[in-house]
């Protein structure tokens, strides 16, 4: 039974990190509602996050390596007016830091607070309608390459709000995205490569921390694996296709998806 919950909890994260429903939310729900649980849960839910940010790397590897490049070039030759990767390059640098430091500063506060069904649900609704309102009256004609450096902190400072469970980063990236008249598509896009830097960081942190109390060893490694594989595998197709719908379809479905769960789990809490 246990081999069967790391996989469907993979599948949860790697579907819901990446569609704008929040995957936090989700698996916070999937372990109140079905009372799942391990020994190793930490150790458990670092894998799922690392799944998914291999996910991420193999997606965008071109993409990162161009920009890992441009960066680099930019320290030696600055042109980041007419070089589109420099310029990208750094403004998702910059964009990293409001996050960044929300997390290691507050994250375990904001952990603590919101991690509940309760909060879940509310965060769910309020975003959803948030996420409906974004997509139907901001206009949406700007590429990533036409994004500027306001425009990019504005994402920036709106992913920090995705450290509380239920908000989503794919959300609120798509929806700070979107008001800086961003297309769909580049939207999600630019939330994604934004991801990866704090993804990375948060993982490698949680799973040094797991080495240094031990935690890895004590760990059932056929579980943890199960979780990654499927967490990954799923999180690379989530991607792929979810950028291709994009290209021609509206967000209002994750949005009246998020409302009705939001309201579902309430009356379920309400006769709880």
């Amino acid at each position: 039974m246990l081999i069967f919950y790391s996989i469907i909890a993979g599948v949860i994260q790697g579907l819901t990190e990446f569609l704008p429903i929040s995957s936090s939310g989700h698996l916070v729900l999937f372990h109140d509602l079905f009372k799942f649980s391990l020994p190793d849960d930490l150790a458990f839910d670092v894998m799922l996050h690392l799944g998914t940010l291999l996910a991420l790397v193999v997606f965008f590897r071109i993409e990162i390596w161009q920009l890992v490049l441009a960066w680099l070039q930019s320290l030696v030759k600055w042109d980041l007016k007419s070089n589109n990767n420099q310029r990208l390059a750094w403004y998702l640098f910059l964009a990293t830091m409001p996050a960044a430091v929300t997390g290691y500063f507050l994250g375990d506060q904001i952990e603590i607070i919101f991690r509940q069904p309760l909060s879940v649900a509310l965060m769910l609704i309020i975003f959803g309608i948030i996420l409906y309102l974004a997509d139907r009256f901001f206009v949406q004609r700007r590429t990533i390459t036409e994004l500027n450096l306001k425009g990019s902190l504005v994402v920036g400072f709106a992913q920090a709000l995705a450290l509380i469970p239920g908000v989503s980063r794919s959300g609120i990236t798509i929806i700070a995205g979107l008001s800086q008249e961003l297309k769909r598509e580049a939207s999600a896009r630019f939330g994604f490569l934004l991801s990866i830097p704090i993804v990375f960081g948060a993982g490698l942190k949680e799973f040094l921390s797991l080495i240094s109390d031990n935690l890895i060893v004590g760990a059932d490694l056929l579980i943890l694996v199960l979780g990654f594989l499927s967490s990954a595998l799923i999180g690379y197709l989530c991607i792929k296709y979810f950028l291709k719908f994009l290209e021609s379809h509206s967000l209002k479905i994750f949005a009246y998806y998020r409302i009705v769960l939001g309201v579902i789990i309430l009356v379920i809490l309400l006769f709880k």
